[in-house]
């Protein structure tokens, strides 16, 4: 039975990597977060460079961890600056309703009254308005909409 060393020398050091990159790039799906798929693009980028340029097992080690370095704290800024976030609001409708413009389903009577957006009733906060009276969301309080006439 071969052992695992013998196995990765009959694979040959570009293919363990490209493997194992592989194999993190995986196990991203499988545990919470984000850097193991970078780390996994480090290995198969290792793998490929050591497949075109041989180079001995502390060059690619040296390689690979730059690699990982390099990667992951660009994907750490790229992130913090929201290009990885993709849409804040996402499963947020209620933030697609600021600067909207309705008319009231209800009047406002001290403060508080009801507009219907799309198929949804809302409670709205403002001036006394009576209802049918043109208002524009200027923002919101949890699931109250602050509103203004338009």
């Amino acid at each position: 039975m071969a052992t695992l060393a013998e196995f990765v020398e009959a694979l040959g050091p570009a293919w363990s990597w490209v493997i194992a990159g592989l194999i993190l790039a995986g196990a991203e799906i499988l545990v919470p977060g984000v850097f193991l798929i970078w780390l996994g693009l480090a290995a198969v980028v290792t793998g490929l460079a050591t497949a075109a340029f041989p180079m001995p097992w502390q060059g690619q080690t040296l390689l690979f961890a730059g690699l990982a370095v390099v990667l992951v704290t660009g994907a750490a800024r790229l992130y913090r600056r929201g290009v990885g976030r993709g849409d804040a609001d996402l499963n947020r409708p209620d933030r697609g309703l600021i600067g909207r413009d309705g008319v009231l389903q209800e009047p406002i009577v001290e403060g508080a009254g009801r507009i219907r957006f799309d198929d949804t009733l809302w409670r709205v906060e403002g001036p006394d308005l009576p209802a049918g009276a043109r208002v524009r969301v200027a923002g919101i309080s949890g699931t109250v909409l602050r509103v203004e006439a338009a």
